[in-house]
């Protein structure tokens, strides 16, 4: 008597099978992906203290070190620190997605997320939407401290929640960048040398804690160009005075534009190694 044994079909490439997976699951794939980054942060609440302790230590120190010599006082000096410490902290916290990314691709993790079911895309995207939730705890406690020590933006709540969002939007389009060193840096370490040594002059050669004009010359040009200064602008108008300015709609198109490059680079050289 002949028995018939009943075979699975399995595809003879993964990858085949992963480029079938529909849009819908992969926008699945990366809220569970961007699900297991916040569960990371709870199980290492450490991750969070360059947006917990950063903008507080960053805030006393400006306000009470520059304040009088800038402003004549605290008080008058905070409605242009915290829109400038606001942009510094989420900015600088946008490359840790980078380091994080190339730690799990240097700890093997990727490589087990390769042998399952899911978007090869999955892992990167979800890192990158995760990471939204620190640009905001950034952006709240930010806002927080300066209410606490005195900071009454004339532009009201919504305002202050619009001004929030540019920020955020931006430092996510910022964070494909330091994504894409991710993926191509040997190290995580370099990762975050390389992002620093961007980031510094970016956001110090700005207009965030002082007056362009107090400047030499061929710096005032630099800061006026500089992106950072034009964000930070942005997010003054709209905390302080509640207007949507010229240089909001340049941070937004600046963020489109590194979004534009960045982004399929970044995908590219993933996929290679994905």
């Amino acid at each position: 008597m002949t028995t018939l044994t009943a075979t699975r079909i399995v595809p003879a490439n993964d990858r085949e099978l992963k480029n079938r997976i529909s849009i819908t699951q992969t926008l699945a794939n990366t809220f569970t992906m961007a699900y297991r980054g916040l569960v990371k942060i709870r199980r290492t609440p450490e991750q969070l203290v360059d947006v917990t302790v950063q903008p507080i230590i960053f805030t006393l120190m400006f306000a009470f070190l520059f304040g009088g010599a800038i402003a004549g006082n605290v008080q008058n000096y905070l409605p242009v620190l915290i829109p400038g410490i606001l942009v510094q902290t989420v900015i600088t916290t946008s490359v840790v997605t980078g380091t994080q990314l190339r730690e799990d691709m240097d700890k093997g993790v990727f490589d087990r997320f390769r042998s399952l079911p899911i978007a090869r895309i999955a892992p990167l995207s979800g890192a990158l939407l995760a990471d939204t939730v620190r640009y905001a705890i950034a952006t709240t406690l930010t806002f927080v401290m300066g209410f606490v020590m005195g900071y009454h933006p004339a532009g009201g709540i919504g305002n202050v929640v619009l001004a929030g969002i540019l920020v955020i939007v931006c430092s996510w389009a910022i964070s494909w960048i330091f994504a894409f060193f991710g993926v191509i840096a040997r190290t995580a370490g370099s990762v975050q040398g390389i992002s620093m040594i961007v980031l510094f002059p970016l956001t110090f050669f700005s207009n965030a804690f002082v007056d362009p004009s107090t400047m030499p010359d061929w710096l005032q040009w630099f800061v006026n160009v500089n992106p950072v200064s034009h964000l930070v602008t942005a997010v003054r108008e709209l905390a302080n005075n509640g207007a949507i300015t010229g240089d909001a709609w340049i941070s937004l198109l600046g963020a489109a534009v590194i979004v534009a490059i960045f982004a399929p680079l970044t995908v590219r050289a993933y996929m290679r190694k994905a």
